[in-house]
């Protein structure tokens, strides 16, 4: 809330925006706000429209029609001014291999027009933040993958932006490195940064976003906290029953003459809400169920009938 009381504008605003690429629509009457200062996961597999919802932002793609707005500038036409004002992190490194690392966010800093009198501690911060500074005399050719994506988030970083888009920032690490980026990530959101991050990770979005907003075929067809979601879409626990098809037919349909959800995957069917599920039908649908915690990738399965991966 401003002083007077009224709600801050977003810090990202899109309204009915189209993105077409020949026949194929890549995004489709996208509706998004993003508040200032908080986290917002876009969640979806890819294809859904989150790296295209990304390069519109950036003026990278231009609408086939809709407004943009981001940091109250319009975009295409203040693109400039807009990522003067952000940080963006791209899905590919694109890090000059030639230099070291202190050397790459020399360059942004400078590109980024922060003041000469600024510059050398607005990259010792950068590097601070990233776990780097030992290695700021390192050339990014000798960096392994988890320090080059540091890298790359910190060069996104250098200029202190208000607001940071991060394209599926852990993409391709392995889970300890995963872990180090989330830990990085986590501390934007707690220093207050707008924080916009396309993954298709059900645990990233979960552990970092403070709301969701899961995209299918260009749109989004739910949002809110991840345990909102989980709650609203798939209540508190799932029961998984494994089978031949006729055996997991025959769960279906039980379920959903119940009124439940239910998410087919491979060779099981999970039965949703299940703290919901009368006992008379409990004792039809057989001790063969395993209970387990619901989570996004339930939520997400049912409302697409597609999976996260």
């Amino acid at each position: 809330m401003t002083e007077g009381g009224t709600a801050a504008p977003p810090a990202i605003s899109l309204r009915g925006v189209v993105k077409r690429f020949g026949d194929f629509t890549a995004v489709d009457g996208l509706d998004l706000d993003v508040p200032a200062g908080t986290c917002l996961g876009l969640l979806g597999p890819n294809g859904a429209g989150k790296s295209t919802t990304m390069k519109l932002l950036t003026a990278q793609a231009i609408p086939t029609s809709g407004s943009i707005q981001v940091l109250g500038f319009d975009v295409p036409r203040e693109s400039k001014r807009a990522r003067a004002a952000m940080g963006v992190v791209p899905q590919q490194d694109n890090l000059d291999e030639e230099l070291t690392a202190r050397e790459n966010l020399e360059v942004f800093a400078h590109l980024y027009r922060v003041p000469r009198s600024r510059r050398r501690a607005a990259v010792d911060d950068a590097l601070e933040l990233a776990h780097l500074t030992a290695r700021q005399r390192t050339k990014v050719d000798d960096l392994s993958g988890g320090m080059r994506r540091r890298l790359l988030i910190a060069r996104g970083l250098v200029h202190r932006p208000a607001l940071v888009l991060l394209d599926e920032p852990t993409v391709g690490l392995d889970p300890q490195v995963r872990a180090e980026l989330w830990g990085l990530i986590d501390g934007l959101r707690a220093n207050g940064t707008t924080v916009l991050m396309s993954t298709h990770y059900i645990e990233e979005a979960e552990r970092l976003a403070d709301e969701c907003a899961l995209m299918s075929h260009g749109k989004v067809i739910a949002r809110g906290s991840p345990s909102r979601l989980v709650e609203k879409y798939a209540g508190a626990r799932v029961v998984e029953h494994h089978g031949p098809p006729d055996r997991l037919e025959e769960v279906e349909r039980m379920a959903r003459a119940a009124g439940l959800p239910t998410r087919r995957t491979g060779p099981s069917v999970s039965v949703l809400k299940a703290e919901t599920i009368p006992p008379s039908l409990d004792e039809e649908l057989g001790p063969d169920g395993v209970r387990r915690a619901s989570n996004l990738e339930d939520v997400f399965v049912v409302l697409t009938g597609e999976r996260v991966e």
